[in-house]
């Protein structure tokens, strides 16, 4: 990837490797291990747990090639709004020039405005039928997001890249 303002294609990938979603980005920032970029969502509104995701609100997510997860932090398309965090249990992202893709493992923590969150899909987790290492990695994944939600350094970990839990 040449330079901070570089175009990237988000690719999101189920365990068997088939695309789910795709979208576009732009690259804000790099790290060693990690990736900023910035993104509009890109469906009709959804609601979903007490927010609504609106066509072009503005996403900012943070990208790990050496975690089992990835941080998106919501802003309202209107006024900029912080929305909430939505952080994905993932399987470590591969980057290539102009492309991030990661495979999705459907455990993921919702974590509003006001601290409180959420832990969803653990049944779809649990349907995967995921290797037992898998498994673990997963769940260790799960622990450090929400550590990070608990001590509210999610909005640092977006914006920082490398902050631990």
């Amino acid at each position: 990837m040449k330079s901070n303002s570089d175009e990237v294609i988000v690719v999101k990938l189920n365990p068997k490797r088939e695309e789910t979603w795709r979208y576009e980005g732009r690259i804000l920032s790099k790290h060693p291990h990690s990736l900023l970029i910035e993104a509009r969502f890109n469906r009709e509104a959804v609601p979903f747990h007490g927010i609504i995701l609106h066509k072009n609100d503005r996403f900012l997510e943070r990208y790990y090639s050496n975690r089992w997860y990835n941080l998106f932090e919501i802003h309202d398309r209107e006024d900029d709004g912080l929305k909430g965090w939505y952080c994905n249990v993932t399987m470590p992202a591969e980057f290539s020039d102009g492309k991030i893709s990661y495979i999705d493992l459907a455990l993921d923590v919702l974590v509003y405005p006001d601290g409180q969150y959420l832990i969803l899909d653990e049944d779809e987790f649990i349907d995967l039928r995921l290797p037992h290492e898998q498994q673990t990695k997963a769940r260790q994944a799960l622990d450090s997001l929400v550590a990070l939600a608990q001590s509210g350094q999610l909005e640092s970990a977006v914006h920082d890249g490398d902050l631990r839990p």
